[in-house]
């Protein structure tokens, strides 16, 4: 008896393993505390994957945040301009760029940890992390 592969979109957006799809990656599951926002267990409960492969291994998700900061930026400017418009003659471009950036703001804590995960799918790809717990039994 086979098991279905679980979809990788909806992993990534419920913050499962990449090496199972199953686990939590965050030990807390909403982003409050704030304090708490980047707890993260040494391994997963589900397969045992090891979460931090290596030393200063998250350092690299600053990259992903920082693309993914810019791209929401992005769009938050052309929705904008696409619903109010924009001019060159009234400050409406100030108004764009500083809605623009209170929602990359609000959403900041949400886009740190995304950024976690995206990073880690990377590197590690379905069933090819640590052996599974039910692989093991067998």
């Amino acid at each position: 008896m086979s098991e279905t592969k679980p979809a990788l979109l909806p992993s990534i957006l419920k913050m499962k393993c990449p090496n199972c799809r199953k686990g939590d990656m965050f030990c807390t599951p909403g982003i409050f505390p704030l304090n708490r926002l980047l707890d993260m267990p040494e391994r997963c409960a589900v397969c045992g994957q090891k979460m931090e492969l290596e030393v200063g291994f998250w350092y690299g998700t600053g990259y992903v945040s920082y693309a993914l900061t810019v791209a929401l930026l992005a769009v938050c400017f052309v929705a904008y301009a696409l619903i109010f418009g924009l001019s060159y003659k009234d400050n409406s471009i100030f108004y764009a760029l500083g809605a623009s950036i209170a929602v990359v703001i609000l959403l900041q804590p949400w886009l740190m940890r995304i950024s976690r995960v995206l990073y880690l799918n990377i590197f590690v790809k379905y069933g090819k992390g640590s052996k599974m717990k039910s692989e093991e039994l067998s």
